[in-house]
């Protein structure tokens, strides 16, 4: 009997069953099991199953099919990729979805069941771990989709070695890739084109190494420009192309030379086979300008340049393609103290300059702009022998001395010793400030130092020659006021820029703990002269000599200890004035 609650599931009208099982079965049911027969196609025609159909026309824009129920089916000519040629009596699968619509038309579908022979099909053909090729068909989330029979995922991730910034580009391309992962059930396949990509390059890189040598020449395609230079895709392996190897010339940056994608010609310099970096060189290529420097630059040469760069110790000088010479400042003037190159050239300046020094090995010119006029120096011993008397401004103060300019950019030094035979000067700014007009002597020259010694005091007589001695004798008691009180003693001033020492062990006949004790600072008092030593500048004074009327000793000495000997130049402990000069 027929399953009349299975005619029902499916949509079949009862009353058209016999039409429908004599329009599937025919007239073949003698001799059978008819209620066998007739279950089993109800079966058939499941929404859902396969079946196997005959085109029969077309009308319009949908092919008409035959799949032996009592109407036929319509599919859209979008189903078929032949459709222009598509002829009457082709056999094909299609899936059967509804049986009939609002107007009783058997809904069918071509693309489903090619999907579902496409799918099998790839299940028989291809395993995980294969290599596919298939199109890029559409962008989805993540990814995009590629059709290699079954439409298959390629993960953003997996479509190169570095993410690409836009996958559409690869929409519409064919694309070849790995199968990573098939999942049966749910009828998904995922595949990698960056797999497929690195398991090429690792045997490309092997190839590679295995022949590249230092000194090839190779040609490869730019993968990346960075601030210090460009990577290079070999085959399989990068290499890099520093910016200092690009070119024998100065580049600013590595774009200047290169960008992604360009295809270079390049030598090997170098291959670290155990770190599997290969250092690239462009400039390498092309004979190096330095080879034959000594022949076209040779030393002392006159030549001309263009400035383009300054540097804090300065301007590098561009000579030809690939050669640049340095100007140090102090190699810019004789005359001037230059702070910056900027304060005599900028950048673009053609400027003549003469060769002062090669150093091949490191590709550097050391070059000279003060050499193309006369050194002033040369003439200075000449126009201000020693002795000679100069005037000029004070330009410059430091804690050693005065530098007086004597002529625009000759400059000498007035060291701080020689500016007074007996005053005290701690700084000259106690007796000088900038612009000041002095009066000096030539005292030394010293040509290839370019320095000047100058001195005030050696244009007067020195009173410790004649002076002091004949006004200052031994056993004289004299006046003089205290002008400084150290632990050891007290200073005290004879007349303007002449101290004695009073020492500590002449102030009373007592034992004294502190000066102070016995005098004051600005305190009027008179003292005996117990020696006057010419060849230290020292006079050696007693207060109690003088308050007793006590005569010197000879062996005075005695009575005053000993010290170190004091550096020239500053006061010592026995108060003599020492005249020795710092050197510019």
């Amino acid at each position: 009997m027929v399953d009349h609650n299975l005619i029902a599931d499916i949509g079949i009208d009862s009353d058209d069953i016999d039409a429908m099982i004599l329009a599937s079965l025919g007239a073949e049911v003698a001799g059978g099991n008819m209620d066998a027969l007739i279950s089993s196609d109800i079966q058939q025609f499941i929404p859902g199953n396969m079946l196997k159909g005959k085109i029969v026309g077309k009308a319009g824009d949908d092919a008409v099919i035959d799949v032996g129920l009592k109407s036929e089916g319509l599919i859209h000519k979008s189903e078929f990729d032949d459709w222009d040629t598509l002829e009457s009596g082709v056999e094909i699968e299609v899936i059967l979805e509804d049986l009939e619509d609002e107007n009783g038309i058997i809904k069918l579908s071509k693309r489903k069941a090619d999907r579902i022979r496409n799918w099998e099909k790839v299940l028989e053909t291809y395993n995980e771990g294969d290599i596919v090729e298939g199109k890029g068909i559409r962008r989805i989330k993540g990814g995009i989709l590629v059709d290699i029979g079954v439409p298959a995922f390629l993960p953003a991730s997996q479509i190169d070695v570095r993410r690409p910034g836009d996958v559409n580009e690869f929409i519409g391309k064919t694309i070849r890739a790995e199968i990573l992962k098939i999942d049966e059930p749910r009828r998904n396949i995922v595949i990698s084109r960056r797999t497929l990509i690195e398991n090429e390059r690792d045997e490309a890189k092997q190839r590679l190494l295995n022949k590249i040598s230092e000194g090839d020449i190779i040609v490869g395609k730019v993968t990346n420009v960075a601030e210090f230079g460009a990577f290079i895709d070999l085959g399989g392996i990068d290499g890099l192309l520093h910016v200092t190897d690009m070119s024998w010339g100065r580049i600013k940056h590595p774009s200047d030379m290169c960008k992604t994608g360009d295809e270079l010609e390049v030598k090997v310099l170098k291959v670290d086979f155990d770190t599997e970096k290969i250092a690239l060189g462009l400039k390498q290529k092309d004979v190096s300008p330095w080879d034959d420097i000594e022949s076209r630059f040779p030393i002392q040469a006159r030549v001309t340049g263009k400035v383009v760069n300054l540097v804090s110790y300065g301007a590098f000088v561009h000579l030809e393609d690939g050669v640049e010479g340095l100007v140090h400042v102090s190699e810019m003037s004789w005359r001037k103290r230059i702070n910056h190159p900027s304060e005599v050239v900028s950048p673009g300046d053609e400027i003549e300059v003469v060769v002062l020094d090669i150093d091949k090995d490191k590709h550097e010119i050391s070059l000279g702009m003060k050499q193309i006029e006369s050194n002033p120096w040369e003439i200075v011993a000449e126009k201000y022998p020693i002795g000679t008397i100069v005037s000029g401004a004070v330009r410059n103060l430091t804690n050693y001395g005065a530098f007086v300019e004597i002529e625009p950019g000759i400059d000498g030094l007035l060291h701080v010793s020689d500016i007074s035979w007996t005053e005290k000067i701690a700084h000259p700014n106690e007796k000088y400030k900038k612009n000041d007009e002095v009066e000096c002597m030539v005292l030394e020259i010293d040509q290839e130092k370019q320095r000047i010694s100058l001195g005030i005091k050696q244009m007067h007589e020195d009173p410790w020659q004649n002076a002091i001695p004949e006004a200052y004798k031994p056993g004289m008691v004299v006046h003089g006021i205290v002008t400084k009180i150290t632990n050891f003693g007290v200073f005290v001033e004879l007349e303007d820029g002449l101290e004695g020492l009073l020492h500590i062990s002449e102030l009373a006949d007592k034992k004294v703990d502190s000066p102070q004790d016995i005098v004051k600072a600005g305190e009027e008092v008179n003292v005996k002269i117990l020696r006057v030593d010419l060849e230290d500048r020292k006079i050696g004074l007693s207060l109690k000599r003088a308050l007793s009327g006590e005569e010197v000793e000879e062996n005075w000495e005695s009575h005053v200890p000993k010290g170190d000997t004091p550096a020239r130049g500053g006061m010592d402990d026995h108060g003599a004035l020492g005249t020795d000069k710092i050197e510019l």
